[in-house]
């Protein structure tokens, strides 16, 4: 399943097994996946490791997860599952302290999450406002030792609208690489974002109904 604009009221559910998904999405060229355990991040803890082991054990491409990391114990626990990079999100936020020892420990395997609407971060899978700037928290994060960001604008995620291309220009000014989530619908959506700066898209809801293919989308991004 997967939310419209990070609202658990809306909750658009697939019948497709993420399994068998994944294995569609292999059979397609893709090279990476993003999982995000959406019960791991209202809980605050990995709730969904067991379906993401057999993701990784099965289709074998490297998977970045998300979704259940808040702490050191559970980004090192996807390590050892096989996850190639794990994105922290809350913890950022509300412990930047710890994102310094983190990032010095796991380097590249680390993915900051940011998540906002109107330029103010979220937490708690989304559901609690800090008030908190996007452009100064992701300041702060890189330098704190963050070598990978991922931004995305909540109120464009499931709508299939086109990316917040201002505000990736900005993420991208200080210099590491930036993903993109939120609203990519269509091969212009990607050259947009490919444009502001972004270093990748990430798909979600335009490849579950068919509006835009994924053998496409690889050649075009």
């Amino acid at each position: 399943m997967r939310l419209v604009q990070g609202r658990y009221d809306r909750v658009l559910r697939t019948a497709a097994d993420p399994l068998e998904l994944a294995r569609g999405h292999a059979a397609q060229g893709a090279t990476w996946l993003h999982v995000i355990d959406l019960d791991g991040a209202r809980a605050g803890h990995w709730c969904n490791l067991d379906g993401i082991r057999e993701i990784l054990t099965e289709v074998g491409l490297p998977v970045q997860a998300g979704g259940g990391a808040r702490d050191r114990a559970a980004v090192a626990e996807a390590l050892r599952l096989g996850v190639r990079r794990v994105i922290v999100s809350t913890a950022v936020v509300d412990r930047p302290e710890l994102l310094t020892s983190l990032a010095a420990e796991f380097g590249d395997q680390l993915i900051i999450g940011l998540d906002a609407r109107q330029g103010r971060l979220l937490a708690e899978g989304w559901i609690r406002e800090t008030g908190l700037d996007l452009l100064a928290i992701a300041s702060r994060s890189v330098e704190s030792g963050a070598r990978r960001l991922i931004y995305t604008d909540t109120k464009r995620d499931g709508m299939l609208a086109g990316g917040d291309h201002s505000s990736v220009r900005e993420l991208a000014k200080l210099g590491v690489p930036v993903m993109v989530a939120g609203g990519i619908s269509s091969l212009e959506h990607l050259h947009l974002v490919r444009e502001a700066g972004a270093e990748a898209a990430i798909v979600g809801r335009a490849l579950f109904e068919g509006s835009l293919s994924l053998v496409d989308a690889i050649s075009a991004a």
